[in-house]
């Protein structure tokens, strides 16, 4: 069955061939993607295919010779009109596909799961998806594994338009000149991402605060340098190479990402996108260099790297979820030292840097209209810049239990000339025109142009890196095989009890649980069979625990039990006995069944009584070392 038109597909389509992804060589950043999910869901063929008008292209492929087949056999075109994963487990049994030429004949499809590579904007340009000749089904943490590397792809692809945006501001740059030289000024000192302007030898002319952030250097002394001094040993041959085709004309502009080296010695990988400035008499009088800062993500890269090596190191069963750090701009001041003559050249380039920027710009009055909204902000907030200009903030982005305090704030700024939220970057909840919540990083710098206060917001979506923070503060503090809490997790949990303990005076109990029999199970089955017996022990303990209690894989077989609320050692008692009569039930292992024991020893913490969280830990080890003494399998109190 042929796939229907996505209801934005013209805009689709000219967005992908804008990227100049279709018919490109093969890319690193998308092979190691397919190559991994390749691995990880142990499929034959691992695509992330381009659906273009008539055909889907592979711009990587792993597993399949060809490089293109026809749209209306392309799984791939069913897939980008869906918000969901698209998952045929059998395709012969699937209406859709059942007659399909890649069904009937080679690769023979039987398996297919898919997601949507989408733009910045939600545009489905293509896919991530693997293929398998025999009927399949994914678990829960294989589909994870597919959205998250799918995300990943999509990524790369928003990367590819932020350049996209990058060169086109400075083309279209040169034709925009708006009056206001004070609030262009200003946009250069603001900008979140380096400027520079270099003469035709290479040194400096001027520079903004985000540049110098980047490097290290005080403008005065950046403008000393030249960028030869500041581009790592490394890659200079390579970038002074493109900027002699620049010179020559064999290209209007370059892009490439390569390392500088900061006033500390420390190299920071940058994005650097450079174009020239001629006179009408073809002689050069200066470069234009737009710089980013991708330090964050070409760290988070080479810890996405150490992730799959774990993985591959813990075999495909262990397999965890990949995440992906993706840093956002740090925005920072600018400052800008160039005569007005000069000033006036250069307003239009950062009027178009701001209108196509990865950052929203919003401009506010003193009465708290809205004068300014940008294209960023149009795609980050939902309203059109028709729409929010000549509206109250607090009536698009500001959140109701915000907005009183909004107003105040500059209210009391008109009357007194003091704040605490102006020239900083503050972390705060806005809203989208959906009602929906998002987080962002906003700087706030006010003018004063004639006579009147100019209120200017430069704001990033943060939402991610948070959603990173939290993820990885979660490992941390997680057993990576069993799931359980680990050690560290302990050593806050157990400061958290007993203050919870003194303030209801009622005791907890501890139970130090170690394992019976474990060793023997590792001598006979193997490893592998011992973390499937650690597993399904950590399930058990689960299922015996209330919401309240917490189970932790202290080390090896070894595990503790906090249960709060108790009225003394009989309930700490009847809850170790309910543990392990659930250990010693038999555990399935691949063809046989494996049953281990366990001995507990039980510490009670009193309110009130000073009593550590090490000593109760120490005191149930001791009792546990006792039951073990005594014979196994046996319940030992404090």
């Amino acid at each position: 069955m042929k796939a229907a038109l996505p209801a934005d597909e013209g805009e689709r389509l000219r967005l992908l061939h804008a990227l100049d992804l279709l018919d490109s060589p093969p890319e690193p950043a998308f092979d190691r993607i397919t190559r991994l999910l390749a691995r990880v869901l142990d499929v034959p063929i691992a695509l992330v295919s381009l659906v273009d008008e008539q055909r889907q292209w592979f711009k990587s492929r792993v597993g399949l010779e060809v490089s293109e087949t026809p749209r209306e056999y392309a799984f791939c075109a069913h897939t980008i009109l869906k918000a969901s994963p698209l998952v045929v487990s059998d395709a012969t049994q699937d209406p859709r596909f059942c007659d399909n030429p890649l069904v009937t004949g080679e690769p023979n499809i039987r398996f297919y799961a898919g997601v949507p590579i989408r733009s910045s904007a939600g545009l489905a340009l293509g896919t991530l998806c693997v293929i398998d000749d025999k009927p399949r089904t994914l678990s829960q943490e294989e589909l994870d594994t597919l959205c998250d590397l799918g995300d990943l792809a999509s990524k790369e692809v928003k990367l590819r338009e932020t350049l996209l945006l990058s060169s086109s501001q400075l083309e279209r740059s040169r034709e925009i000149l708006d009056a206001s030289e004070v609030r262009y000024r200003s946009m250069f000192e603001l900008a979140s991402v380096g400027i520079g302007f270099l003469s035709p030898e290479g040194a400096w002319i001027s520079v903004n605060q985000s540049l110098c952030n980047i490097v290290g250097y005080s403008e005065d002394e950046l403008n000393r340098l030249s960028f030869q001094d500041i581009t790592h040993p490394d890659d200079l041959a390579t970038d002074l190479l493109q900027l002699q085709r620049l010179v020559d004309g064999g290209v209007e502009h370059y892009q490439t990402e390569t390392r500088y080296v900061r006033k500390n010695g420390r190299p920071v990988w940058i994005s650097l996108n450079v174009t020239s400035k001629t006179a009408e008499n073809g002689e050069l009088e200066y470069f234009v260099a737009i710089i980013k800062d991708i330090h964050a993500r070409k760290v988070a890269e080479e810890a996405l790297h150490a992730i799959q090596n774990e993985l591959e190191d813990r075999v495909i069963l262990r397999t965890r979820e990949l995440r992906e750090a993706n840093a956002q701009l740090l925005g920072a001041i600018k400052r800008q030292r160039e005569s007005d003559q000069a000033l006036r050249r250069r307003t239009a380039e950062l009027s178009a840097v701001i209108e196509h920027a990865d950052y929203a710009y919003i401009s506010m009055d003193q009465s708290g209209l809205v004068t300014a909204w940008n294209r960023k902000a149009e795609a980050l907030f939902q309203w059109s810049a028709a729409e929010a200009i000549g509206q109250r903030l607090e009536r698009l982005i500001i959140a109701p239990e915000a907005g009183r305090a909004h107003v105040e704030s500059v209210e009391n700024y008109l009357q007194t000339g003091t704040t605490h939220v102006l020239d900083q970057a503050r972390e705060v909840t806005a809203l989208r025109r959906d009602g929906t919540s998002i987080m962002v990083e906003v700087r706030i710098k006010a003018l004063d142009i004639d006579g009147e206060k100019i209120f200017s917001a430069f704001l990033s979506d943060i939402s991610a890196r948070k959603e990173i923070e939290a993820l990885l503060e979660r490992e941390v503090r997680q057993d990576m095989l069993t799931g359980l809490l680990n050690r560290r997790a302990l050593s806050e949990l157990l400061p958290q009890a007993i203050a919870r303990a003194d303030r209801s005076e009622q005791p907890f109990a501890l139970l130090f649980v170690d394992l019976d029999g474990f060793k023997a199970v590792n001598d006979d089955f193997g490893h592998e069979s011992g973390d499937m017996v650690l597993c399904a022990v950590a399930d058990r303990l689960r299922a015996c625990l209330r919401k309240v209690d917490s189970a932790v894989r202290l080390s090896g077989d070894e595990f503790v039990v906090v249960v709060e609320g108790v009225n003394g050692l009989e309930d700490g008692q009847r809850v170790a006995t309910k543990l392990l009569e659930s250990i010693v039930e038999p555990i399935a292992l691949h063809r046989v069944s494996v049953s281990v024991g366990a001995s507990a020893g039980i510490a009670l913490y009193q309110p009130g009584t000073g009593m550590s969280g090490d000593a109760v830990l120490n005191e149930a080890d001791a009792r546990m070392y006792e039951a073990k003494r005594a014979g196994k399998g046996r319940i030992v109190p404090a």
